[in-house]
């Protein structure tokens, strides 16, 4: 199966989860079900699936088709390039394909000399009136391919304009473009471009990454310690004829092979085998050849052989836009497509149907939990009022005055629970703080000084280890905080359930492992530029100044989403608090009411209790449907999603 035809069955899964979860969350408002906590989780699980993106970045030395094989595995449905392909440099800035329903169809360029400014790509991004904005016909294939062209856009600058954008540095000749007979540089016109499109890929989610070359990927550090280390996959290309050449495997051990701990999301592609295709030869010996080149690759390059994959980017396109399925199968694009689809695309849905998994179990916890404490409280008023029975008015008088009396000490009771609150909230503000932006400038003050301190940074390697380990340090301490709060809420929970009859259960402690490992991976990807070959480009402000604020923006990321797990967690325990005391409070109107009828009415007794029953039925039934609703939205399995597409 194709990656577009996986693609596509991802799609179809997410559209039918979606409207699975509006289903239970009407049912939900519809059955007075709809408490904050639970609109927590609902919307919690909303944003998950509907946000879900994957990127595949595509990285490559220039001239290797790169952004040929973009148009043939992604858009050849046009039936021409729409990413610029043309002999010589092309993909000139690192250029993102996604789709956002927000924002119209457009390809937005960030001006290189926003790299003479102290803010890093992702301020940048939040800034959008300081990109160029050219509106997209995506149904005109001319004018898309037309537009995207700007992205292999240059201009000349002097080699000190040059030096200050990162593209000139004296001390590494061997780096620096060769400048025109007047003595000017070319350099990139832009420094990023975002192109917004509603292809069917990226309305599902798909985000393509398609990096310039080795010199402008070492002129933007960010892209390397930023971008391609979040990529769910990287594909990596090279030619079938030279196979890893010097330059491939600088790129390669510079900033690939630093990716993350296992190298499964990591595809080599030995691009344009109809080089190979000889008359002189037979067909059998040149598969052989490629077999070859195959395994030499991934000998070299340390990974399994069914990692390195042969194809013809250039006769794919042509066999797709032409409908050749001779020339398809002999361009081995769909192998590449299937190695796509099962590798990226099962890894990504086996991760993120787990997340989704927890999630709904925790949904249904909390909302069981509700209809449980509400067909409790049922149960206890048909007993209170079971008893009434054969009873004269004094007796009835008396059990309003009773339950008026408990009413007003579980309100008196109010201090108690405040108290539970502020000690939750007290230590919440310690947590918060050793997860906080301010602390975590403090923690990198030292090593940013480092990288900024003029000259070679003799120094650094020493400055990165001492930051990550305060950041590791800072995140055991957390964790430590957390467990403290989730003990203390397990015995304040304890005991208000036995005071007061809750069914109070703390959610489980937020789990800060997968940050640990985020940190690893953003200190290996900065660590790679502190080799000797490295060390003179550190030695220019600009370069290292880039990276500092690269390395800011990454560490806010991680930092502000472990902020925003703490917050759901804190929110669940709170959201069941109120909702039990909103319960016992409405518990206690219930049968102040019930009382009253009955004193009003001979009848009101039986009736009431009549009522409370069915009530009772009614809770049976919602308590099954729930089980039954959450059930379905963890049901879209594999053949289900087959049967939609294909329909």
């Amino acid at each position: 199966m194709s990656f577009n035809q996986e693609f596509d069955q991802h799609g179809v899964w997410r559209r039918q989860f979606a409207l699975r979860l509006r289903l239970l969350s009407e049912w939900l408002t519809d059955h007075d079900l709809m408490e904050p906590g639970i609109r927590e989780r609902l919307d919690q699980l909303h944003e998950q699936v509907r946000n879900d993106k994957i990127m595949v970045a595509f990285v490559a030395e220039f001239s290797r088709g790169k952004s040929e094989l973009i148009n043939a595995v992604f858009f050849a449905g046009y039936g021409r390039r729409i990413m610029p392909a043309s002999a010589g440099r092309t993909t000139m800035c690192p250029t993102e394909l996604g789709y956002d329903a927000d924002i119209p169809p457009c390809l937005r360029l960030l001006p290189i000399e926003t790299r003479l400014h102290a803010k890093s790509l992702l301020d940048w991004r939040n800034a959008p009136e300081k990109w160029e904005r050219i509106d997209l016909d995506v149904n005109d294939p001319h004018q898309l391919a037309q537009a995207i062209q700007k992205v292999a856009e240059v201009r000349k600058v002097t080699q000190a304009e040059a030096a200050a954008l990162g593209f000139w540095n004296d001390e590494l000749p061997d780096d620096n473009p060769l400048p025109s007979p007047d003595g000017m540089i070319e350099v990139p016109k832009w420094r990023h471009a975002l192109i917004n499109m509603a292809h069917p890929l990226l309305k599902q989610g798909l985000v393509i990454l398609d990096t310039p070359g080795l010199n402008a990927i070492g002129a933007e550090p960010e892209l390397t310690v930023s971008l391609l280390p979040q990529a769910h996959a990287v594909v990596f290309i090279l030619a079938a004829d030279t196979g890893v050449t010097k330059s491939d495997l600088g790129i390669w051990r510079q900033h690939l092979s630093v990716l993350g701990e296992g190298t499964e999301s990591r595809l080599v592609v030995l691009n344009k085998i109809d080089t190979m295709w000889d008359a002189l030869s037979s067909p059998e010996q040149v598969q052989l050849q490629i077999a070859s080149q195959r395994t030499d690759a991934a000998d070299i390059l340390g990974l399994s052989p069914r990692q390195v994959l042969a194809v013809s980017a250039q006769k794919g396109l042509l066999a797709k836009v032409n409908r050749d399925k001779k020339l398809l199968k002999a361009s081995k694009l769909m192998e590449l497509e299937t190695a796509l689809g099962v590798d990226l695309l099962g890894q990504r849905r086996a991760i993120l149907r787990a997340a989704v998994a927890s999630g709904i179990q925790s949904l249904r916890l909390e909302t069981s939990r509700l209809v449980h404490t509400r067909a409790r409280d049922l149960v206890e008023q048909v007993q209170e009022l079971e008893g009434l029975r054969g009873k004269n008015d004094g007796v009835i008088k008396q059990m309003r005055l009773r339950i008026e009396q408990e009413q007003a000490e579980f309100d008196a009771s109010g201090a108690k629970i405040q108290a539970v609150r502020s000690v939750h909230l007290r230590l919440l503000k310690d947590l918060f703080a050793l997860l906080g932006h301010t602390h975590l400038k403090i923690e990198v003050a030292a090593l940013t000084k480092a990288l900024k301190q003029p000259g070679v940074k003799l120094g650094v390697r020493r400055a990165y280890g001492k930051t990550f380990e305060s950041l590791r340090e800072g995140l055991i301490q957390t964790e430590r905080l957390a467990g403290e709060i989730q003990a203390m809420l397990e015995g304040s929970f304890k005991g208000l359930n036995a005071e007061y009859g809750f069914s109070l259960q703390a959610p489980p402690q937020p789990k800060l492992a997968r940050f640990y490992r985020d940190l690893e991976l953003i200190e290996k990807s900065h660590v790679q530029y502190l080799s000797l070959g490295n060390a003179l480009r550190l030695a220019q402000p600009e370069f290292a100044e880039r990276l500092a604020r690269a390395l800011m923006s990454r560490l806010r990321v991680v930092f502000e989403t472990a902020v925003n797990e703490v917050e759901l967690w804190n929110k669940s325990a709170a959201a069941q608090l109120d909702a039990q005391l909103r319960e016992r409070r409405r518990n206690f109107g219930r049968r102040i009411e019930a009382v009253s009828r009955i004193q009003q009415a001979a009848g009101g007794l039986n009736e009431r209790i009549r009522e409370l029953q069915a009530l009772q039925a009614e809770l049976h039934l919602a308590d099954a449907k729930l089980a039954e609703l959450t059930e379905h939205l963890l049901s879209a399995k594999e053949d289900e999603v087959a049967e939609a597409t294909a329909a």
